[in-house]
C-alpha cells in the first residue's frame, strides 16, 4: 500500500491540525511510512514543540482556532532553515498559497490530502513538477465542500451561513439537505 521511499537520517515530523480524526489518521499513516511523528492540536502547542526540538519535516494546517500555521512555519525556519514544510488547508486560494510558500513551505495541499500525497510533497526535490491528480474534484464537489466549511465556521447557523455566502436561506437549506456530489 505504501510507496517505497528513502528517508533521511533525521525523520522527525510535526503534524499540526485541529481536526483530531484527520490528525490521528495522518500521524499513523506517516509513522507507518518511517517518519518519527509528533502531533499538535494548536499553534501554541506546535510552537512549543518547535522551540524544544525543531523537526526536519512538518505538515501544518493553515487555519486553526488559535492562529495560523504560518506562524509555525516562520518559527520553524528561524530555528531550522532546511526544514521541509507542507501546508494543508480546506480554504485553498492563491493568496494563502503564496503566503505559505513565501513563509518557507515547500508545497501547499488542499484537504483532504492522503498520506501518499503528503509524503511525495515532503520528499520531492525542487525540480520535479507535481503530477496532476488522477481524480480531481468536480466543480460541484468543490462548491459543496466550500459551503460545508462556511456552515461549520458559522456553528451550523443556516441564516448566518446564507448571509456570508450571499445566498438565500432556503436555497442553502436545499443544498445542505442533499448528499455530497462526486
Amino acid at each position: 500500500m505504501s510507496v517505497d521511499i528513502t528517508l533521511p537520517a533525521d525523520r522527525s515530523l510535526l503534524i499540526l491540525d485541529d481536526d483530531t480524526t484527520f490528525r490521528t489518521r495522518l500521524h499513523r499513516a506517516l509513522a507507518a511510512r518511517g517518519f518519527e511523528a509528533e502531533s499538535a492540536a494548536s499553534v501554541q502547542e506546535a510552537l512549543g514543540m518547535v522551540r524544544k526540538h525543531p523537526p526536519a519535516f512538518a505538515v501544518l494546517d493553515l487555519r486553526l482556532e488559535d492562529g495560523s500555521g504560518l506562524q509555525v512555519v516562520e518559527e520553524l525556519h528561524a530555528k531550522r532553515p532546511e526544514a521541509r514544510v507542507v501546508m494543508l488547508t480546506g480554504y485553498g486560494n492563491i493568496a494563502t498559497a503564496v503566503a505559505a510558500v513565501k513563509a518557507g513551505a515547500v508545497d501547499y495541499l488542499s484537504k483532504p490530502a492522503d498520506a501518499e500525497e503528503v509524503v511525495q510533497a515532503l520528499l520531492a526535490n525542487g525540480e520535479a513538477r507535481p503530477a496532476l491528480p488522477d481524480n480531481p474534484m468536480s466543480a460541484d464537489r468543490v462548491r459543496w465542500e466550500h459551503i460545508q466549511r462556511v456552515f461549520e465556521m458559522c456553528d451550523h447557523n443556516v441564516s448566518e451561513t446564507a448571509r456570508r455566502l450571499n445566498m438565500h436561506r432556503r436555497t442553502l437549506q436545499r443544498i445542505l439537505a442533499k448528499r455530497a456530489p462526486r
